[in-house]
């Protein structure tokens, strides 16, 4: 018997070696249907528009929402000898966004020297004066700093803990630790952590947990891999990829060294 050679087998007509890293090639064959009946192949053929096409159209209706919603609110503040819609046959949107970025870059750079700093700590002095918007304020800024400019949400990650009940784990965001007050008067000396269970597939609501710090444990998942997770429903799971990396790192370092034979 002789060896057949494996360039003549991949060259056969009706044989192909897909690439197992090709997302397409695997999308198209999953959806590929086993039957060769015309009601089956057209099934298939819609399933695959639709997922090539769905997340296109939900991105291009997101976005144009954004640009409508922003051209909406900045518009109506800019004169209308200056907007291009008077110049032009038609209608270019965006011009509130552009306008509005513009806008926020430029109050950026004014509070980033001595003059503008004056102006926004006047303009804070007055918010602090009013009873109602006091509160709001201090609260909107305290979000606001926290998400944009806090190195302990850089630093935070996700985790997973026992909840509901034993034997049940849920993904819980790693806030940090909790106020001194509840180290006083719920820890009884044991380290707590204050974490942040979202419900799925809206991550913007859950609970605020404080747990002990033994019964989380802290997983190697990035942030936009976690948020993926959970507003997928567990069906996006992050790549496995550099998991794969150190578990074989692992194991070569397991392998025991060949001893070498002394020299007679």
């Amino acid at each position: 018997m002789t060896a057949e050679d494996p360039k003549t087998k991949d060259s056969q007509p009706g044989r192909q070696t897909p690439d197992p890293h090709d997302d397409q090639l695997g999308l198209f064959g999953a959806l590929e249907p086993t039957s060769s009946h015309f009601g089956a192949r057209l099934r298939g053929y819609f399933l695959t528009g639709l997922i090539i096409v769905g997340p296109v159209a939900i991105t291009v209706y997101v976005v144009w929402w954004f640009i409508n919603l922003v051209d909406g609110w900045v518009k109506p503040l800019i004169p209308q000898s200056y907007l291009p819609d008077n110049f032009l046959p038609f209608h270019i949107p965006g011009v509130g966004m552009i306008v509005g970025i513009l806008a926020l870059m430029l109050v950026g750079a004014l509070a980033a020297n001595l003059f503008g700093r004056t102006i926004v700590s006047y303009g804070e002095m007055m918010l602090d004066r009013m009873p109602v918007v006091r509160g709001v304020y201090r609260l909107l800024k305290q979000i606001f700093t926290t998400i944009f400019s806090s190195p302990a949400l850089r630093s935070s990650a996700w985790g997973s803990s026992s909840f509901p009940g034993r034997g049940l784990y849920a993904v819980v965001f790693v806030s940090g630790e909790p106020p001194a007050e509840v180290k006083q008067k719920i820890g009884n000396g044991e380290k707590l952590m204050t974490v942040f269970m979202p419900n799925a597939p809206n991550p913007t609501t859950g609970f605020v947990l404080f747990m002990p710090a033994k019964d989380v444990t802290v997983l190697d998942m990035s942030i936009d891999d976690g948020a993926k997770l959970v507003i997928s429903a567990g069906l996006v799971a992050p790549p496995q990829d550099e998991l794969k990396t150190l578990a074989d790192d692992a194991k070569a370092k397991q392998k025991p060294v060949p001893e070498e034979e002394p020299v007679v």
